[in-house]
C-alpha cells in the first residue's frame, strides 16, 4: 500500500518551492492564491528570503504546508494515497492530500495555528530539547520527576524523543537525562514549547477556527499524531486535530501502525528528507522515497 507522509516545521529551506512555481502552471496559480489568502507575499520569502526570515513561525508553517500540498497537487494522476500521515504541522498537509480539507481552508487553519502558537510562546519562557539514546519510558519517568512543566512531545524514532515545557524545567530535565545515560540532551532553537500544556491558549484559539471549518469524508485514512491509528471519520479527525497542539506527536507509533496495516512504500512529500530518515530508523526494512 502507498503511504504518503508530510513534514512539519523545521523542514524549510531558502528558495523552497521556486522550482515548482517556475515549472508548473497549477503551482503558480496556487502560490498566487496563497498570497491573497495570507495577505502578504509569502512567495517572496520562500523563493528569495533569508533563512532567518523563513524561521518566523507565521512564515515557516504556511511555507512548509504550501510546499507539501502544492507538490502533491502537481503529481496529478501519480498521486493515489492509500494512507497518509503528517508530523505535527504536516498533519494539515496530509488532510488536504486526502480530501478532508480544501486547499484554502487548510492554509487558513495553518496560518491561524502559527499566529496562535506565536502568541502562546510569548506568555511564558518555554522551549524544547532533543534527547538521544534513552528509551522512551526512561525519558517519560525523568520528565515526571522534574518540578515544573516538562513532557515528552515528539516520539520521532527509537532513541530520539523531544521534550517540551517551561525553559527552567526543560534545562533541569536535560541534566537529569544525561545523568540517566542519554547520549545527548540538547535545547532546540525553537520559539516555544510545542505539543505541551504551554500551548493551551493556542489550542483554545485554534479549536474555534477548526470547529467553524468544513471537514469532508477523506479518500483514505489519516494516521493522526494523537492516536497513532487510522482515522476516517471527519468528526473524529476534527476532534484529534484540536487536541494535537497540547498532545505528543506519536510518530514512531504511527509509522509502526501503518506498516502493520500494510504500508509497503512511504513517499515523503514536501521540503527535506527528515521523515524518510526517521522511518528508516523506525523500521530498517521500510522502503522510502521522496516526491
Amino acid at each position: 500500500m502507498k503511504a504518503y507522509v508530510f513534514p512539519g516545521q523545521g523542514a524549510q529551506f531558502t528558495g523552497m518551492g521556486k522550482d515548482l512555481y517556475e515549472t508548473s502552471a497549477l503551482a503558480k496559480e496556487l502560490f498566487k492564491k496563497a498570497n491573497e489568502i495570507l495577505g502578504f507575499r509569502i512567495t517572496d520569502i520562500m523563493f528569495e528570503g533569508t533563512a532567518e526570515e523563513l524561521k518566523e513561525t507565521k512564515v515557516t508553517q504556511p511555507a512548509v504546508f504550501l510546499h507539501s500540498v502544492i507538490l502533491a497537487k502537481t503529481l496529478g494522476e501519480d498521486f493515489k494515497p492509500e494512507m497518509v500521515a503528517g508530523h505535527s504541522l504536516g498533519e494539515f498537509s496530509a488532510l488536504v492530500a486526502n480530501g478532508t480539507l480544501s486547499f484554502e481552508d487548510g492554509l487558513k487553519l495553518v496560518s491561524q495555528r502559527a499566529l496562535a502558537m506565536q502568541k502562546a510562546c510569548e506568555i511564558t519562557p518555554s522551549t524544547m530539547a532533543a534527547v538521544l539514546g534513552l528509551a522512551d519510558n526512561i525519558v517519560e519517568e525523568v520528565c515526571a520527576s522534574i518540578d515544573g512543566v516538562v513532557v515528552a512531545a515528539n516520539y520521532n524514532c527509537p532513541g530520539q524523543l523531544v521534550i517540551s515545557g517551561e525553559t527552567t524545567a526543560v534545562e533541569k530535565a536535560c541534566e537529569a537525562m544525561k545523568a540517566a545515560g542519554a547520549k545527548r540532551a540538547l535545547i532546540l532553537p525553537v520559539g516555544g514549547a510545542f505539543h505541551s500544556p504551554m500551548m493551551e491558549p493556542a489550542r483554545e484559539e485554534l479549536a474555534a477556527a477548526i470547529e467553524a471549518t468544513t471537514f469532508s469524508a477523506p479518500v483514505c485514512p489519516v494516521y493522526q499524531n494523537v492516536t497513532a491509528s487510522a482515522v476516517s471519520d471527519a468528526n473524529e479527525i476534527k476532534k484529534n486535530l484540536i487536541i494535537q497542539l497540547t498532545a505528543p506527536v506519536k510518530w514512531t507509533q504511527s509509522v509502526q501502525q501503518m506498516i502493520a496495516d500494510g504500508a509497503t512504500l512511504f513517499t515523503e512529500v514536501g521540503p527535506g528528507k527528515v521523515l524518510a530518515g526517521l522511518i528508516n530508523k523506525i523500521d530498517k526494512e521500510a522502503v522510502t522515497a521522496n516526491a
